[in-house]
């Protein structure tokens, strides 16, 4: 299982939602209520050691396997290292890059099989793909939908992509990525949400989870853990606006994923004891 490297994570007195995150600004603010040094407008900032209680309780879980642990470091994580809020907070609105590049996967895996194209979607020319192998045509659809930028949030997107691509493609070998189903498309899209956050967890706290891991064997399966902890949390969170009537099309798939996440990060952040 490929995952990136580590970082210290992001330092406190730096905006909650980094400025290159669609919506960055507003959305983080008003919903958290918080005001930056210039005035109730500027971006919230971080707190002070915004990740200590997310690695003290992950690091009990790496050395322990407590599942109580992990629910307590993941919530954690995103209530006080990200903003809290679930349903539109800090934490949500950091996820926002996530679910437009959600939105664009969809429409790229789509092509033009539902006649919806929409002004600007990511598209793959199914002419250039013509007799290619499985892992162009993962490549392709990378490429289209989330070109490199020099951030450390397209390279976890591009990696989970690839990620949810080859998920699909175990589960189904015989699965054609240029002629999904919708229901095949939308775990493609369920998987790569949950692959995108697990891997910004993994880039701000992941090195806590590593340091307390008997060893690298251990490691890799309390990263597997947490990761299906969240694709279990984002999948139950599709559900549930489906039971509530919110079907997913193709324009709405962005929509859908930003409601999906903020639906999730509020159930795990109900974890905190």
């Amino acid at each position: 299982m490929g995952t990136s490297q580590s970082s210290k994570g992001a330092p406190s007195s730096v905006p909650l939602v980094p400025p290159w995150v669609p919506g960055a600004g507003a959305g983080a603010s008003a919903a958290s209520g918080a005001e930056g040094p210039a005035g109730p407008h500027a971006p919230p900032l971080a707190p002070p050691a915004r990740f200590g209680a997310a690695r003290r309780s992950l690091g009990t879980f790496a050395a322990s396997g407590s599942k109580e642990s992990m629910k307590s470091g993941v919530g954690h994580y995103f209530k006080r290292g990200l903003g809290g809020g679930g349903g539109g907070g800090g934490a949500a609105a950091r996820f926002g890059g996530t679910a437009r590049t959600a939105g664009s996967l969809y429409a790229a895996l789509a092509g033009k099989s539902d006649g919806a194209t929409q002004r600007g979607d990511a598209a793959v020319d199914p002419s250039v793909l013509e007799g290619r192998d499985v892992s162009d045509v993962v490549r392709a659809v990378v490429e289209a939908v989330r070109p490199v930028d020099g951030t450390q949030d397209a390279e976890a997107s591009r990696e989970a992509i690839g990620e949810a691509l080859a998920e699909l493609l175990k589960q189904d070998p015989e699965a054609d990525l240029q002629q999904l189903t919708d229901e095949q498309r939308l775990q493609v899209v369920q998987e790569f949400i949950a692959g995108d956050i697990f891997h910004r967890l993994v880039l701000d706290v992941g090195g806590a989870i590593k340091a307390r891991a008997a060893t690298p064997k251990v490691y890799l399966k309390r990263l597997d853990q947490i990761r299906s902890y969240l694709r279990q949390g984002i999948a139950a969170a599709f559900r549930r606006l489906a039971t509530a009537g919110q079907t997913v099309t193709r324009s709405r798939v962005a929509d859908l994923a930003r409601k999906a996440i903020a639906d999730a990060i509020s159930v795990f952040e109900e974890y905190i004891a």
